[in-house]
């Protein structure tokens, strides 16, 4: 999906996945109170989120973690397994939420809390439809409180990133894309994806999201 996608263009799609009624009704005013976004559909648990996203494909799926009829992080874990396009914001309630890392290592592109405000959110759904992570610093912050058994390699490794590798990981965590990096850095977009594979590799991750979420909980990131 192209990064710059205007507002005024081709709206982003989305799908609204809470088990609360009133939380559904409330981001469905507001996303179509704004310019640039379209409701597709609600769903009240994971497994109907799976469903709807099969036959919507919406570019974005805000999605609640806890819910009685089907959590957050199983139903990202099927929409990764089954390859569907949609990214997966989380935005959840509780700020000492435990399935925020196993959220994010299923494949969610970011996570906020409700009570971000609006422009937030807006800015952060945008991101998320471009492929771009979605992790703010107050949300980090709050994941370093609640590691209590980090990997392995952190115990005894200073930072296993090159001085390159943290100034890609640093520009990730603040949401920008590869070209942007290319652009500040100097380099080739060839040469950020080369540097995002490594350091991937040295982290124990798959994507972007869980990349930040492993640079704060080891301390690269500040």
């Amino acid at each position: 999906m192209p990064e710059n996608r205007a507002a005024d263009a081709v709206p982003i799609t989305l799908l609204l996945v809470d088990d609360h009624p009133v939380v559904r009704d409330g981001l469905r005013g507001m996303f179509e109170a704004a310019p640039g976004f379209e409701v597709l559909a609600e769903a009240e648990s994971g497994p109907r989120a799976v469903e709807l996203a099969a036959s919507l494909t919406p570019d974005v799926i805000l999605m609640d973690l806890r819910m009685p009829g089907g959590g957050g992080v199983a139903a990202i874990a099927e929409l990764k397994r089954r390859g569907l396009p949609s990214q997966v914001l989380v935005l959840t309630t509780y700020d000492t939420d435990t399935d925020t890392l196993p959220a994010i290592e299923a494949g969610a592109t970011g996570y906020l809390l409700k009570d971000a405000p609006r422009d937030e959110l807006f800015s952060a759904v945008r991101a998320a439809a471009a492929g771009r992570t979605v992790l703010s610093p107050a949300v980090a912050a709050r994941l370093v409180t609640r590691v209590r058994n980090p990997r392995p390699a952190s115990a005894t490794s200073p930072s296993p990133l090159s001085a390159r590798e943290r100034e890609v990981l640093a520009l990730v965590a603040r949401g920008t894309s590869n070209r942007e990096i290319a652009r500040i850095l100097f380099i080739s977009e060839a040469t950020v994806k080369t540097h995002l594979t490594h350091l991937y590799a040295k982290l124990g991750v798959n994507d972007r999201a869980a990349a930040v979420a492993a640079g704060y909980e080891r301390g690269i990131l500040g």
